[in-house]
């Protein structure tokens, strides 16, 4: 009888079924990842003053488009992170 329970004990044991799953970080939307436009640059010695603000609207607006996706980069990792680290 010893030996019984002794045998039960070890197989109830040995099929433990708590496995430690670590959740993987998820994937980065395909948006943020893609990488900003260059600047343009004004080519040439003598420009039209309206060539030139045309180049100057056109980086600003490259920036302010840049700056948008860095900050939602920012949101959705930090975001992403609290929920990662909240399931541990």
């Amino acid at each position: 009888m010893k030996y019984v329970a002794l045998i039960i004990t070890a197989l109830l044991v040995g099929c433990s079924t708590t496995v430690p799953i670590k959740p993987s970080f998820p994937e980065v939307p395909a948006i943020l990842k893609d990488k900003c436009e260059s600047l343009k640059k004004i080519d040439g010695e003598k420009v039209a003053i309206t060539e030139m603000l045309k180049v100057v609207i056109h980086n600003y607006t490259l920036y302010y488009e840049c700056s948008t996706k860095v900050e939602g980069w920012q949101e959705w990792y930090d975001t992403q992170k609290k929920i990662y680290e909240s399931i541990k």
